[in-house]
């Protein structure tokens, strides 16, 4: 059975093709159109999936959006139309665009995908529920024949949190909070009055928290948010405006902080530190009173998360740490992204009641990977477009001279196989670097990524040796989803990626998983006795991650990034500085 699903039209969108429930391609549409948390019908991603597996859209036997636009037209009507948001100017602006396009969604997807297939029979369009589509990315792909899934974001079509029971093909909703008491909004809520946007700038938050302290706290719980017994919460409205992604607050927040909003990009002063780690410790304990009640009243060792506020990997770690579940599994894709895989994978097994597909115990995500994939030839081109002088090797040469070069301190773009689905950069489109030097964290943040000097980088280390340097929070980690301590012992050897709190968001790598990789890490580890690398995505602020080998090139001569290897290309910086300097200048991107 072949099912596509599909996200879009608010963030994010994606599109993501299962067949006999394994999911075998999916791909943010972000990528292809070079246009960050891109919104639009992913027409680019259909048409990679269906390319991926040889496949016409009218030979799927569904297409699956990832929400119901009915349910959502419901909610619409009943917040815009509440007293807060009674105006006229409201109302025209943007009650009547967004119920347009809500009404009038199904006959938009329908012209969209016959414009990808004439063929298409619209019989064969599908709608899944928000936060089912979340439920359904989270347990199906899962390693476990029975779970607890539990789902938190901003808000789906009324929905804000789920809890549900996952047993081998079904999932059964136990409870659920609605809109406008939402986990993923009150973060978001403080993202804004921190600085930062929204839908994109919770995890700079996250990162900000360890340079301030929790101080207000006690001070949130008591105004802002009610924290029940039976694990739920409930936001206080005054302090809240939902009818702006732009101000998602009142002058209520401004007066209970005693301080104005923090303008965007203006330097950090401490109490916006202290903000984001009150907000973090907050977020922790909600988040850990729902998992605790969800314990007492299911007998599972076993949860699964997906939804936008499960990519928060403290919050997730300290699920971990409170020990109620044995085993944690989360959605890589857990935003909205993701809701396209779930949407196919829950019409495979709910819908259709197909069995689920499952592989000795292990995850059906193929680590993540799978998207885009180039041959020697397509890369091969690429760097003759851009004139480039390069030096095509052997496996074990590239290897052996990748591992010099970040040994010397250089950087090093880094495009290998299947592009990741998700938020994370998991070692096929990503840039690395030595973890050792303490001034690398800078260097990278401000001379390649473009991007605030506070913000963290990740470490990739060999899963075999990982329980040698962190304290094994997580004996295996291929997704990047949680946080460890770096042993007391390792953090000034490992300045760049331990964090001001001694963490740091851990990425382990196996053999398995990514055999150039790996291989890389032990020829790095032969070489300086430390099988560890800043692992950080492949791109700038402000853009996707690389797609192509020329989004890689484009990126890797318009930064201070040294090397690039694509494939078994290497390319230095040092000799091609001709065009680096014709990048650089140039205010077009280079063809």
């Amino acid at each position: 059975m072949k099912i596509l699903g599909i996200s879009c039209y608010y963030h994010d969108s994606a599109a993501a093709l299962v067949v006999d429930g394994r999911p075998q391609a999916a791909a943010q549409e972000e990528r292809f159109s070079r246009l960050k948390n891109d919104a639009n019908f992913p027409s680019q991603a259909i048409r990679f999936c269906l390319k991926q597996q040889s496949l016409s859209l009218h030979e799927l036997d569904a297409v699956v959006f990832y929400e119901k636009p009915l349910l959502k037209f419901d909610r619409l009507i009943e917040s815009y139309l509440s007293p807060q948001n009674i105006s006229p100017c409201y109302f025209v602006d943007t009650f009547l665009e967004s119920t347009h396009k809500t009404i009038f969604l199904r006959s938009h997807l329908e012209k969209a995908l016959r414009s990808i297939d004439p063929k298409f029979n619209n019989d064969r369009l599908l709608f899944s529920e928000h936060h089912l589509s979340h439920a359904a990315s989270a347990f199906f792909p899962s390693p476990f024949e029975q779970a607890a899934v539990l789902t938190m974001d901003g808000l789906g079509e009324w929905a804000t949190t789920t809890v549900s029971v996952g047993e081998e093909n079904s999932l059964r909703l136990l409870k659920e909070i609605h809109f406008p008491h939402s986990l993923g909004l009150f973060y978001s809520t403080l993202t804004t009055f921190c600085g930062f946007k929204v839908n994109s700038g919770e995890y700079k938050l996250m990162g900000l928290a360890p340079y301030g302290k929790p101080i207000y706290k006690d001070l949130i719980l008591k105004n802002i948010i009610a924290l029940r017994e039976d694990g739920s919460f409930e936001l206080n409205l005054k302090y809240f405006n939902f009818s702006s992604t732009q101000k998602m607050f009142t002058k209520n927040l401004e007066s209970l902080f005693k301080i104005s909003p923090r303008v965007p990009e203006t330097h950090i002063e401490q109490i916006y530190m202290d903000i984001a780690a009150s907000t973090q410790a907050v977020l922790n304990e909600a988040i850990l009173n729902i998992t605790k009640n969800i314990a007492k009243e299911l007998d599972t060792p076993n949860l699964c998360l997906a939804g936008g506020v499960a990519l928060n990997c403290v919050s997730n770690t300290q699920i971990l740490k409170q020990g109620y579940f044995k085993n944690i599994w989360v959605q890589p894709a857990a935003g909205d992204a993701g809701g396209a895989l779930g949407a196919a994978l829950a019409a495979h097994s709910l819908h259709f009641k197909k069995p689920r597909h499952q592989i000795n115990g292990n995850d059906t995500m193929s680590f993540g990977y799978l998207g885009t994939e180039y041959s020697s030839e397509d890369v091969l081109k690429a760097l003759k477009d851009f004139d480039l002088v390069f030096e095509q090797l052997d496996e074990d040469t590239l290897i052996q001279k990748t591992a010099s070069a970040l040994e010397a301190g250089q950087s090093v773009g880094w495009f290998q196989g299947r592009m990741e689905f998700g938020p994370r950069a998991l070692g096929s489109r990503s840039i690395l670097a030595d973890a050792r030097p303490a001034e690398m964290q800078k260097k990278l943040n401000l001379q390649i990524k473009f991007r605030e000097s506070f913000r963290p980088f990740a470490p990739i280390v060999l899963e075999e040796k990982s329980h040698l340097w962190f304290e094994g929070v997580q004996s295996k980690s291929p997704y990047m989803l949680f946080v460890d301590t770096v042993k007391k012992g390792q953090q000034q050897t490992l300045p760049a990626i331990t964090h001001l709190d001694g963490t740091a968001r851990l990425q382990t790598v196996s053999k398995k998983q990514n055999p150039r990789l790996h291989q890389l890490l032990s020829a790095f580890e032969q070489k300086t006795g430390l099988p560890i690398l800043i692992n950080t995505s492949f791109n700038v602020r402000g853009e996707p991650i690389v797609e192509s080998p020329a989004d890689a090139i484009r990126c890797f001569l318009k930064t201070n990034i040294d090397c690039l290897v694509l494939g078994n290309f290497f390319v230095e910086k040092s000799k091609n500085i001709a065009k680096v300097i014709i990048a650089k200048h140039s205010p077009k991107d280079l063809d």
